[in-house]
């Protein structure tokens, strides 16, 4: 197994590297927010920066720029952190151009993971509910779901 040599870097927090295989192959990883919060970070060279930070169920935290902080605003149209909760983004790798340089960075990919009659996956996923193909716990793993619209979608009418 390779290691990415980034990922000694600042091990405590997702980057780039995190998304990717031992082949380079980028992996879009879906995450559901837990806290956002202010911390300290370290930045490896002794010193220290307070620091926007996206925490996670189930994986490591993340530290926000100000291009993932509009993302999510604009993909979870609000800009208030506590409305963020229990919500779901979708992460990804884009090559940017840095101090004169390409480099690949962490991205929140601006993308609908709200289930909700008028998304475009609602008919199929009513339809596999129905055949038991999928069940709703499947379903938010992937897509944010509210109590209504779950109704909705298990309604066999």
């Amino acid at each position: 197994m390779k290691t990415h040599i980034k990922k000694l870097r600042n091990p405590n927090y997702i980057g780039s590297w995190d998304l990717m295989d031992e082949d380079g192959i980028i992996k879009n990883k879906i995450v559901t927010i837990e806290d956002v919060k202010n911390d300290t970070v370290f930045d490896g060279k002794g010193g220290s920066e307070e620091c926007t930070v996206l925490h996670f169920s189930g994986i490591k935290p993340m530290i926000l720029n100000a291009t993932n902080i509009k993302t999510i605003c604009k993909t979870l149209d609000t800009p208030f952190i506590e409305e963020w909760i229990g919500k779901k983004i979708e992460l990804t790798v884009k090559k940017i151009k840095a101090f004169g340089e390409m480099h690949e960075a962490l991205r929140v990919v601006s993308s609908d993971l709200d289930m909700n009659p008028s998304h475009p996956k609602w008919n199929g996923a009513k339809k596999a509910i129905q055949s038991k193909t999928v069940t709703v716990d499947a379903i938010k793993k992937i897509y944010n779901l509210t109590e209504a619209n779950e109704k909705l979608l298990t309604d066999a009418n």
